[in-house]
């Protein structure tokens, strides 16, 4: 959500904004207008009720002197001028409907360091870090790789739900949940993240917060005849737990970590990677929420991305850390760096986290301040958002990552605590 105030004095700013986003700028022209209209329908509501009170004001000398007719015509006139002045403001509430309709669609505004294109081949990289491995055979996709240790079933999540869900199995149940609790005792033990479980489902006045209502509503899935959703991350309760709050500034910044399924219709995938599990209609998150002060919020993200990439190093994945691009940019980020795992079943770097800084952006449609600056000056807070990390795609980046000749998996050093001490997922013998 935009503050008002700062569109009438940079419309051309917010329209190049919008330009380099591939974005038509003609919503910006349909505010002011409307916004003109408002300020109208003010002017006119205000003359009018200055005309009624003057009238008023009159009726009382009217009676006293007598002219009881002239007195009551006055009273039928303050009736209809007050009627007026009631359709005037009506309709000055009807345009500001449909100025925050328009306000709620557009999207955030990009920090000027992010470099303008389309496509996400015009993505800028940023660094590498480790070696992808080289194979004395050719590796197999973690969908081989998983049916043929029994650890993944497709099939029968199929049956159970349809497709694009998944249903692990045995070691792999057990490494898709030691992989949670690996990520969050990093990140709340070493990091300093606190950890919380909020709801699984949220309200449309929480999804609207964080952004995902009312521009995604079809990638959501809807409660059937009530007003929750499931969400599709725990972005949205994290951000939104501080909704209509003043945070005392000696909190800030507020780190915060939690493990939930997330849930998708990945209605705009077009038929994108249909085999595995890179894209699930339900999958685990671990995902970490920052809520700062916005003279710190850059310094911040490029922390958020740094404690992402801990994981990736802790688990030795090869990757490598993406600037995005303008017109790859979300809806509600002013920045974001993409983290990129390497994928040897794909001989390709897929996206493993998505770390954002929306400033003030989600703070404003949710209400969340903070007495900020030495003039302890009421103002909206920055909020930050990151994967930490999406644990279906840590998985299999596992299984393509360690796989060996024998088709069994090597489970990772930082992992095997987690698992009991075991060191490799097998083939049955």
């Amino acid at each position: 959500m935009h503050d008002r105030n700062f569109i009438r004095k940079n419309r051309e700013y917010v329209e190049l904004k919008l330009r380099e986003r591939g974005l038509q700028e003609s919503s910006v022209e349909e505010f002011l207008r409307l916004d003109e209209r408002r300020r109208q329908l003010i002017k006119d509501a205000e003359s009018r009720q200055a005309e009624v009170n003057r009238t008023s004001d009159r009726i009382g000398d009217m009676f006293k002197l007598g002219k009881f007719n002239e007195a009551e015509q006055a009273r039928v006139a303050v009736r209809k001028r007050t009627q007026v002045v009631r359709q005037l403001e009506e309709q000055k509430r009807q345009v500001e409907v449909d100025m925050d309709a328009i306000l709620s669609r557009l999207p955030n505004l990009l920090h000027d360091s992010v470099p303008v294109g389309q496509e996400s081949s015009q993505n800028i990289e940023i660094r590498r870090w480790g070696t992808p491995r080289r194979f004395e055979f050719e590796p197999r996709s973690h969908w081989d790789i998983a049916e043929s240790l029994g650890i993944l079933d497709v099939e029968r999540a199929t049956k159970l739900a349809g497709a694009r869900f998944a249903m692990y199995r045995d070691a792999g149940a057990r490494m898709e949940r030691a992989l949670a609790g690996f990520m969050l005792d990093v990140h709340t033990v070493e990091s300093g993240y606190t950890e919380m479980l909020p709801p699984f489902v949220a309200n449309s006045r929480t999804l609207f917060g964080t952004g995902n209502l009312p521009k995604f509503e079809t990638e959501l899935y809807n409660l059937s005849s009530t007003d929750y959703w499931l969400i599709p991350t725990a972005e949205v309760p994290l951000t939104c737990m501080f909704g209509n709050e003043i945070i005392p500034a000696n909190l800030l910044p507020i780190k915060l970590t939690a493990w939930t399924p997330c849930f998708r219709r990945e209605a705009g995938s077009h038929g994108r990677d249909v085999r595995g599990i890179l894209r699930q209609h339900q999958f685990q998150k671990v995902e970490l929420v920052k809520i700062v002060r916005p003279d710190r919020s850059y310094d911040e993200l490029e922390g958020l991305v740094h404690d992402a990439e801990k994981i990736l190093q802790r688990l030795e994945l090869p990757y490598r850390v993406m600037l995005l691009c303008t017109g790859d940019t979300g809806f509600a980020s002013a920045k974001t760096y993409d983290i990129e795992v390497w994928l040897p079943g794909q001989n390709e770097y897929r996206e493993i986290s998505s770390c954002s800084n929306c400033e003030a952006f989600q703070a404003r449609r949710a209400n969340i301040r903070s007495r900020l600056g030495p003039d302890s000056k009421l103002d909206f807070v920055h909020t930050l958002n990151g994967s930490g990390l999406a644990i279906g795609r840590t998985w299999l980046a596992i299984l393509e990552n360690y796989q060996q000749a024998d088709g069994s998996i090597k489970i990772p050093a930082a992992l095997r605590s987690y698992m009991n001490g075991m060191t490799e997922i097998a083939p049955a013998r």
